[in-house]
């Protein structure tokens, strides 16, 4: 049997190298690809520039898209929305959700909630479509009815994630959905170095809908990361 010397095993090494350079270039082209996939109208370019001047980070297009279609799939009437922003997650929530439903958005800063009243008035959306609270969130959602939602998405405080988690699988119905945005962190969920409390409060998070058995989890890979799970009958 012929070993092959230092020469053709470091060849093979830069082959590989290059290989998984370019499986991991292609991913990230089809993952940008995938994310601009849903165009957006004028309604929600508006929502994201307001968004980008007051120092706001919304849901990627492929994000809301997402969120659009898991609305839709659920036939929802009830959303419960934890960080209203200027409106651009509850514009696609909306747009999934049926024609009589009806968004409850929390926000601490009742600024951004006039500019999301804007955005969905610019939608097309009429005003009894959605119900803004002015609050903290954990300071609203106890006053919210036990199963009365069939979807809760959390956008808000890093630190509080486990206590939205709580109040979730309180407000939602059987068979209803918690979804929880930017749960990659910008990949520092994943990076083994040090990080700061919210992003171990990700990974604690991460882990807790993972083994629950009250939970049917996926984490999809859009915009920052989408966790959702399934509260179970």
């Amino acid at each position: 049997m012929r070993v092959p010397g230092r020469s053709g095993y470091s060849h093979r090494c830069a082959a590989n190298g290059d290989k998984e350079r370019d499986i991991t270039a292609n991913r990230q082209t089809s993952w940008a690809f995938a994310d601009a996939f849903v165009a957006e109208d004028e309604a929600l370019r508006w929502a994201r520039d307001r968004a980008r001047e007051t120092g706001l980070r919304s849901v990627s297009p492929g994000t809301g898209a997402a969120l659009r279609l898991l609305a839709a799939t659920l036939d929802a009437k009830a959303v419960a929305e934890i960080g209203t922003g200027t409106g651009v997650s509850g514009t696609y929530l909306l747009l999934g959700m049926r024609p009589d439903g009806v968004l409850t958005t929390v926000d601490t800063e009742p600024e951004r909630q006039q500019f999301a009243r804007q955005t969905f008035r610019a939608a097309g959306f009429a005003g009894n479509r959605a119900r803004f609270i002015p609050g903290r969130a954990l300071d609203v959602l106890p006053r919210l009815a036990d199963g009365g939602y069939d979807l809760v998405f959390c956008d808000g405080d890093r630190l509080e994630c486990l206590d939205y988690l709580a109040e979730s699988l309180r407000l939602l119905r059987p068979g209803g959905l918690v979804c929880f945005e930017g749960v990659f962190a910008d990949g520092r969920t994943v990076d083994s170095a040090a990080q700061p409390a919210e992003v171990l409060r990700l990974r604690e998070l991460l882990r807790t809908v993972r083994e629950s058995q009250e939970l049917l989890p996926s984490l999809l890979p859009v915009g920052d990361g989408l966790l959702c799970a399934v509260r179970r009958g």
